[in-house]
């Protein structure tokens, strides 16, 4: 599945975002979907993931409470809404799908990085 993710822009420490990613192909049906982010010369790592249809999220302690992940299975969508954001949460962002398993075990499909830039 080819994702697409959009929403990644430069805010204020405290402010939110919302991060949205689609598929080009359709359907997110089925899928394991989830976000990671990556800061330059560090390893990639997992932020939220959600089950298909939704019932089960996971997330990573450091946004525990402040980020929440959600699916739209209509629209075929999968949104990070990141609330009370910090300068360390400053991290190229990359939506995630794998039909197997959550993607906080492994991820079959990556789609492009979105820039979130956090400033204090």
């Amino acid at each position: 599945v080819q994702l697409q993710a959009f929403g990644g822009g430069s805010v204020q420490a405290g402010h939110s975002l919302r991060l949205s990613c689609a598929t080009s192909e359709g359907t997110l049906s089925y899928y394991y979907m989830g976000w990671f982010r990556q800061v330059q010369g560090k390893e990639r790592e997992f932020v939220a993931g959600i089950s298909w249809p939704g019932t089960r999220k996971e997330y990573t302690n450091s946004v525990r409470g402040r980020f929440t992940i959600s699916r739209d299975n209509v629209r075929h969508t999968v949104d990070l809404q990141m609330d009370s954001l910090k300068p360390d949460d400053t991290a190229i962002y990359y939506c995630a799908a794998n039909r197997a398993a959550p993607v906080s075990t492994w991820v079959a499909f990556w789609g492009q990085g979105t820039l979130v830039t956090v400033s204090s």
